[in-house]
């Protein structure tokens, strides 16, 4: 039985039995009464006691699901705003793209994509070849992945 599961058959058990001994309280004094009220008194106790560990255990496993649970929807939620922001739509502006979404294009490495920020700006996308950021070969691959604005 999974911890949850577990966690609400003793919540009924619990409720049934405090219900069941209200409700055989309230119709006589006598003292038979008193000796089954007592008996159920008992009885509760007891299962309340033997419950109390497995309980326990039912919250302590729910509460690691639960850090689980929130770290991957921290890291969802990471991968939300990285997509969000390093996604575009048609040519990348030489002038005002980042590192890392230059390093993606084809043919540029970490080292190319920070020789084209440090020489912005440029007037025209052919501008980096122009001025020896890149080689004919790798603007070739890019001219149609880039622009300037």
């Amino acid at each position: 039985m999974s911890p949850s599961r577990t966690l609400v058959a003793f919540g009924i058990l619990f409720a049934a039995a405090f219900i069941f001994g209200v409700c055989i309280g309230c119709n006589s004094n006598d003292p038979d009464q008193r000796a089954r009220d007592e008996k159920t008194r008992e009885e509760v106790a007891r299962a309340t006691a033997d419950a109390k560990p497995a309980i326990q255990d039912a919250g302590r496993k729910i509460g690691e699901v639960a850090h689980e649970a929130a770290d991957e929807a921290r890291a969802a939620a990471q991968g939300v705003r990285d997509g969000w922001n390093e996604s575009h739509h048609g040519p990348l502006d030489l002038n005002s793209a980042s590192e890392s979404q230059l390093d993606d294009l084809p043919g540029i490495d970490k080292r190319t994509a920070r020789r084209i920020i440090t020489a912005r700006p440029y007037h025209d996308k052919r501008d980096i070849l122009d001025k020896q950021i890149v080689s004919v070969d790798e603007y070739n691959r890019i001219r149609d992945d880039v622009t300037t604005k």
